[in-house]
């Protein structure tokens, strides 16, 4: 199927051949009629594209900081890495479409193979022949409706949002401020509404739009003469109840142009991308006005329960979900209750697409909406998409990857040995910008969306690198099916799919390998020269620094939270480091009202008779480093900082070594799992080691249920 992306770094805009979307659980399959374009939001993303790397930075200074702190942390090559992967990166583009579902994932109820729905979401609803969309941000249609108008989706319910915001009663008066698309958008809403409506742009154009149309009862140029009193007269001298701010600049005249046209405890709605930053008198303060934001399509957004999972609020609690915004924005349109035909000035077919970015960007003749039409009679065929033919599946190692994400394109794909024994074969990721990028760029001979290409037998080695849920299931499948398994870390997310993988891999004889790539380190293997195996105790910090409580890592069915998705890496390093497995764990967290456990002491008893304390903490200050390790014995003291210096205490002179930059071990743990793939059919860590770790991880989470008891890991 074909897809419209860009590279962010070049701006370059293509059409191009890429896998289905993935349909996973809750998912539907859509084939697109037709996809709206945003001239705001999008039209923004497409020229920050084509502005030079300076005028990028200049755009956005957050991203620039945090370009620098990764640069002081881990050194150029890794931040050369990651900010290269953002711009040579197939970026896609679209959140409004609508179309005919092709196919239903598990789970979905109420949407069948042939129906129409209309689709919504960054990421999801793209200009794409094919798009997959959960079912929370997808509306069932008549079969009679107008599919370009239904395409409008994404913007209406934004818009409805942004009404519902402001609250109003039949008659009462609102200024929308911006007659752009979702300012269109809002006045048809409010006049459906029976409110009393007034349209003020910068633009004439818009203006005379917006009154040709009937959308508004005043519209007005924000620099006419007298505009102020023009809107009091209009209002008896009441003013606005509310302002809705629909407009997209960096200047303030929207915000306190607001707080001077409404009344006195009336309202103002940020529904546009403008500053907040108003003149506290003469208007705000006086008039007690309130400020308030609309986010998005409504509530359920940026919500993983809701949007991924599938799991609504209750019509009693929540009246208005983002969906039920768009089931009544699609009502409106199929009552006739509002006319937006007008709306779509212009019209290209999907392999125009990039003309019509043109237009959007170079602004070289008026519009309001740009409509894509599909091919809707054009056949497709699930199949993998060819890169690279020069690939010989007969080498000793032939390679695939599962997910090909941020830590894979930073750190797994660029160490790969270039060797004639390593074949490079398969790419399967959730985005196929994603995979069909990732395959050229590292030379893979196909992309997929389907794991029927990547467990087959033209593949003997895989790697997982996707997020921590699907670790598990896709292990298991990977060692039932005769291969060798590198997984990124954790290896899974249940105690019940550990054991299930410990019984398969014992049958099939494959090793399985985990990124535990600190023992890789060139520090960590000099630590253990030094002080050889024995009786030691270790203590080691990690100032992990603060992940929001929404974050997928912190959701216990998704990520796994932090014991099980990051903790297991640093037992690994004790384990490594003294030579034996853990038996014995205690832990306690932190109180916290979320109960993340991302405050905690660890206490670990291994089998010689080692110790060692984890203390991983998520309240500390950014400015400390990261890591933190003390090692003792026998007389010699160890102390490991950030992974860039280390200095080893002892009965001669100290050792002392520094870094220019942090070396965790990435690289080397990589080149080592091949080598011992090429040399013994064998994963560099033991299987024993590798269960071991795992096992204690969750052992930790049971001491934690428990109060801090210490609880037996075998």
């Amino acid at each position: 199927m074909q897809q419209l992306t860009q590279k962010l770094g070049s701006g370059d805009m293509v059409i191009q051949e890429l896998p289905f979307p993935q349909v996973g659980k809750g998912m539907v399959l859509v084939k697109n009629h037709y996809s709206i374009i945003s001239a705001g939001t999008e039209g923004s993303t497409v020229q920050a594209a084509r502005k030079s790397l300076f005028g990028k930075a200049k755009e956005r200074p957050q991203q620039v900081k945090q370009v620098i702190d990764t640069l002081k942390k881990q050194g150029p090559i890794q931040t050369y890495r990651a900010v290269m992967k953002k711009l040579d990166a197939y970026s896609p583009l679209g959140y409004s479409c609508a179309g005919e579902v092709i196919e239903v994932g598990e789970g979905v109820a109420n949407i069948n193979i042939g129906d129409y729905v209309a689709c919504a979401g960054a990421g999801y609803a793209n200009h794409a022949e094919i798009v997959s969309i959960p079912q929370n941000l997808c509306v069932k249609l008549d079969s009679s409706a107008n599919l370009k108008n239904a395409a409008y989706n994404t913007l209406g319910a934004i818009s409805m949002q942004g009404v519902r915001q402001a609250d109003l009663k039949l008659g009462e008066n609102c200024v929308v401020i911006g007659l752009g698309l979702l300012g269109q958008l809002a006045c048809l809403i409010l006049k459906a509404s029976g409110v009393n409506v007034i349209g003020i742009d910068v633009s004439e154009n818009a203006v005379k739009q917006a009154i040709n149309n009937n959308i508004v009862d005043l519209g007005l140029i924000r620099n006419s003469n007298g505009i102020e009193t023009t809107i009091n007269n209009f209002t008896n001298g009441i003013g606005a109840d509310c302002v809705i701010i629909a407009a997209a600049t960096t200047s303030l005249d929207p915000i306190n142009f607001a707080g001077a046209i409404a009344r006195k405890k009336g309202k103002v709605v940020v529904l546009g991308a403008v500053p907040t930053g108003f003149n506290r008198d003469p208007h705000w303060y006086r008039k007690e006005l309130e400020l308030k934001m609309a986010c998005s399509y409504g509530p359920g957004r940026y919500d993983i329960n809701y949007e991924e999972k599938g799991i609504d609020y209750p019509v009693a609690y929540v009246r208005w979900t983002e969906k039920r915004n768009m089931e009544a924005f699609q009502q409106l349109l199929s009552k006739k209750s509002i006319n937006i035909d007008y709306l779509t000035t212009h019209q290209f077919d999907f392999d125009d697409a990039p003309k019509a970015f043109d237009l959007v960007v170079n602004r070289t003749e008026p519009f309001i909406g740009i409509a894509l039409k599909y091919d809707v009679t054009k056949q497709h065929k699930v199949e993998k998409i060819c890169v690279n033919n020069e690939i010989n599946t007969t080498n000793k190692v032939s390679l695939s990857f599962i997910g090909a994400g941020s830590y894979a394109q930073g750190n797994l794909l660029p160490n790969i040995p270039q060797t004639q024994n390593i074949s490079r074969v398969g790419v399967l990721t959730n985005s196929g910008t994603t995979s069909k990028r990732v395959a050229e760029k590292y030379k893979f001979e196909f992309c997929t969306s389907q794991e029927k290409d990547i467990f087959n037998d033209n593949t003997n080695t895989v790697f997982i690198a996707t997020r921590h849920d699907s670790h598990g299931p896709y292990v298991l499948k990977a060692i039932e099916g005769g291969k060798n398994v590198f997984v990124e870390k954790p290896l899974c997310l249940y105690e019940e799919e550990l054991d299930a993988i410990r019984t398969a891999q014992q049958f099939s004889k494959k090793d399985i390998m985990i990124g535990f790539n600190r023992r890789f380190a060139p520090f960590s293997e000099l630590i253990k020269k030094k002080l050889g195996s024995g009786p030691m105790t270790m203590i080691y910090r990690i100032n992990a620094g603060t992940i929001p409580s929404d974050h997928w890592i912190q959701d216990m069915e998704i990520g796994g939270g932090r014991i099980v998705g990051e903790v297991c890496h640093f037992i690994d390093y004790l384990t490594f480091i003294n030579g034996s497995l853990p038996v014995k764990v205690s832990a306690n967290a932190l109180p916290d009202p979320n109960n993340l456990n991302d405050a905690v002491n660890i206490l670990i008893e291994f089998e010689n008779g080692s110790t060692g304390v984890i203390g991983y903490y998520s309240n500390g200050s950014k400015k400390l480093p990261k890591e933190h390790v003390e090692i003792f014995s026998s007389g010699t003291s160890v102390v490991l900082r950030d992974f860039k210096s280390l200095k080893i205490y002892g009965k001669g002179k100290t050792i002392s070594k520094k870094l220019l930059n942090q070396n965790k071990g990435q690289k080397q743990m990589v080149e080592s799992y091949f080598n011992s793939l090429l040399d013994k059919g064998k994963a560099p860590i033991s299987q024993e080691e590798i269960f071991g770790v795992s096992l204690a991880a969750f052992k930790v989470l049971e001491s934690l249920k428990n109060g801090g008891n210490q609880v037996r890991v075998k």
